[in-house]
């Protein structure tokens, strides 16, 4: 059986027996069970996206999908149901992001590390945001995407995770604690990251960046920032022009392509195939890289493998401060190899024969 080989009208035909039966009887008869990701919608009624797409590879392909062969997301059923026209929509919307819960936190401690109703004017306003925000696609959302009800409970979750919150904390999540706890050891620059990621969207800056890199970010990358800043780091860093800029002022000084950081260089080990290879490491912190112009100094020449170290857990460090890093360990690692030498010279000599001395 080809696993999504369907069309449109064995679709409806799914639907149509849907319809006869009823929800429960058909989900039983086919064993599936309620949909919990994405719903397929269709003349105004909802159904479960999962068991309409496995029933419908009975009408074209001779017998239903059991639930075990395929999966009701974004790879198999929603996918072939939207690329035959369908209109799928998410079943529950999705986690609070960083950087949702990051605008959120810094309401709260605005609000004296104090939750807000539903109705206030600054959840209203936040809700409004959160929903301008690049983050989770449209198909992922459902109609109370981070409404104002929405909002109003998450500020609850993170002001009864506070420290000096006596009473029983709401549900919330490790996210919620691990942000509120970036806001209590540094509230100023996290005060700042809400503000220049409030002033992005405003100005359509970090709406413009595309979600491509972000399962390198979620991969290789920390950053208690959030995703939005990093994007915008990141394409500071690749830009062509900018990075040309930076090795051109470093040639005509008469400096090298080397990283900055370990001191490899390219060219010197691969020879033409690595002339003029480099990459560029933004070092302004992300809480300070407003939408300032970026200058070349603004701008390090580094390896890949220094760039990905730098750029694997906060806080970042600086090349300098790699390379202090590399060369302490480099040191470590060569006091340790004289001191093996030194004992293993005086084990030998201990066991020379006194003639042989």
């Amino acid at each position: 059986m080809h696993k999504g080989a369907i069309t449109r009208e064995s679709v409806l035909k799914a639907i149509a027996e849907h319809d006869k039966w009823g929800r429960e009887a058909f989900l039983e008869e086919y064993h599936f069970g309620k949909a919990r990701s994405y719903v397929l919608v269709h003349d105004g009624q909802e159904y479960d996206s999962k068991a309409i797409a496995g029933v419908a590879h009975k009408w074209d392909q001779g017998r239903a999908l059991a639930p075990g062969e395929f999966s009701g997301g974004k790879d198999h059923a929603a996918a072939w149901l939207k690329r035959l026209g369908f209109q799928v929509k998410a079943a529950q919307n999705p986690d609070w992001a960083r950087d949702e819960i990051i605008l959120a936190c810094n309401l709260v401690m605005a609000n004296g590390w104090k939750g807000l109703d539903a109705q206030d004017g600054r959840v209203i306003e936040l809700s409004a945001l959160l929903q301008l925000l690049p983050i989770h696609a449209d198909a992922d959302r459902n109609e109370t995407f981070r409404n104002p009800n929405g909002v109003a409970r998450k500020t609850f979750d993170i002001a009864t995770r506070h420290p000096d919150y006596r009473g029983k904390p709401t549900k919330g999540g490790a996210l919620d604690v691990d942000v509120l706890h970036e806001f209590l050891a540094r509230p100023d620059q996290m005060t700042e990251v809400a503000r220049l990621i409030r002033e992005g969207i405003s100005t359509g800056e970090l709406q413009d960046l595309v979600q491509a890199d972000d399962g390198e970010l979620d991969d290789d990358f920390s950053a208690p920032e959030g995703r939005l800043l990093l994007r915008r780091h990141r394409a500071r860093e690749r830009n062509k022009e900018l990075r040309k800029k930076k090795i051109d002022s470093v040639l005509q000084r008469g400096g090298t392509l080397a990283c900055e950081a370990c001191g490899f260089d390219f060219e010197e080990v691969y020879g033409e195939r690595g002339a003029g290879y480099v990459e560029c490491h933004h070092v302004v912190p992300l809480h300070e890289a407003g939408e300032g112009k970026t200058k070349l100094s603004d701008l390090a020449l580094i390896c890949a493998n220094c760039h990905r170290m730098i750029h694997r857990r906060a806080p970042w460090p600086t090349p300098a401060e790699l390379r202090t890093t590399i060369e302490d360990r480099r040191a470590s690692r060569l006091h340790g190899a004289v001191i093996g030498q030194q004992r293993g010279e005086a084990a030998e000599g201990s066991t020379t024969p006194e003639g042989q001395r």
